[in-house]
């Protein structure tokens, strides 16, 4: 088999779990093992660190995290005696990156309001570029809480919270960003994407992210089941927010677009290829708006203009690889039609993968 074959054949795992946040956690635990065993090995070894030292970084996030969001300390919990690993190694993997400071990565979001597609409802989604080892630690995490929202996600190595869609149609996808305030201590942005899909609204959204005190700066595009969408840059200073135009869509890299953030000094920062992604994808979005569904934003992904740092990202070797290690590829590109309750993955480079749909069951 070729290895495009192998790609084109290649499917996230789907790992499922339903319950209390412990029973959460001990069933995500056990179905993604070796996953997670894999995930802290390569933090360890990226990090340069030893699993000691790697647990003792992550405890004194813990105060923090039972301030903010003690009820994922429960799942934590689970997912470690599901798991095999200590308790601290499980934190660890809520945190990832921020136990060194911060990490960057080449992904290109957007959110369309019902006005920009052909069924009047929102579509939202991102490729998401990273090293090409993360995809060994991914797959699909589909929750079904006893108390809170279905949600289904695509994560890696037992963290809890990353890019998904809720039941009640909110949905978010990210950005890193280049430069803004400096990394200070606080919570990473894993256990705040976890609990955005707890969350019924954009102003639920909105009130959450105002009292939530990030490490580092991240972008956000966001959904909810009324058809609102909008854009949250979210640093140690607090969040700022973009809203769609008359077009009726919003589009993100890397870079800062809002007030005095989007200046010289952080443009110098960031991933060079961002500024001619986001101009791609917003005219591509334009060319066609109002007319937009699933199918036309699959392509729109895996567009290649600017190749090889282009919307679909492939591995290089050229300037920017100082901020993205290994180059980077899209190891995922992800559609969500959240009125609908479904997860569309594309399990790599989406010009050379199928797009798998997942569905939430209470809107199936």
């Amino acid at each position: 088999m070729s290895r495009l074959q192998q790609q084109n054949n290649f499917r996230y795992p789907l790992i499922e779990a339903s319950g209390s946040p412990r029973e959460l956690g001990l069933q995500h635990g056990e179905q993604a093992r070796l996953k997670i065993a894999g995930f802290v090995g390569w933090m360890c070894e990226s990090f340069k660190l030893r699993e000691q030292d790697l647990a003792r970084q992550a405890r004194t996030f813990k105060p923090l995290l039972t301030r903010h969001c003690s009820v994922l300390l429960d799942e934590v919990a689970g997912l470690a005696a599901g798991a095999g690993i200590k308790f601290e190694a499980a934190m660890a993997c809520q945190l990832r990156g921020e136990l060194i400071g911060r990490s960057a990565e080449a992904c290109t979001t957007f959110v369309l309001g019902p006005e920009g597609t052909t069924n009047g409802e929102v579509l939202i989604g991102q490729t998401s570029d990273m090293s090409d080892e993360m995809r060994d630690f991914a797959y699909i995490l589909h929750l079904h809480p006893e108390d809170r929202p279905e949600v289904i996600m695509w994560t890696f190595g037992g963290m809890l919270g990353y890019h998904g869609v809720n039941e009640h149609g909110v949905a978010h996808f990210a950005n890193s960003l280049g430069g803004g305030p400096r990394w200070q201590p606080g919570l990473s942005h894993y256990p705040l994407k976890r609990q955005i899909l707890e969350q019924r609204t954009l102003g639920e959204v909105r009130n959450l992210m105002r009292g939530y005190p990030v490490c580092s700066s991240g972008n956000y595009v966001l959904c909810d089941g009324t058809g609102s969408i909008l854009n949250v840059e979210l640093t140690a200073d607090g969040p700022a927010e973009i809203t769609a135009g008359d077009d009726g869509f919003i589009a993100h890299s890397n870079h800062f677009l809002c007030g005095p953030l989007a200046c010289p000094e952080n443009d110098a920062l960031s991933l060079p290829d961002s500024f001619p992604r986001l101009d791609r994808i917003s005219s591509l979005i334009r060319q066609q708006t109002g007319s937009h569904n699933l199918e036309t934003m699959k392509s729109i992904l895996a567009d290649h203009d600017g190749h090889p740092v282009s919307i679909c990202r492939h591995p290089h070797d050229g300037p920017g690889d100082a901020i993205l290690p290994n180059s980077g590829r899209t190891v995922a590109a992800i559609i969500a039609e959240p009125n609908q309750g479904k997860f569309h993955i594309a399990s790599g480079n989406p010009c050379e993968s199928p797009f798998v749909e997942y569905r939430l069951s209470r809107l199936a």
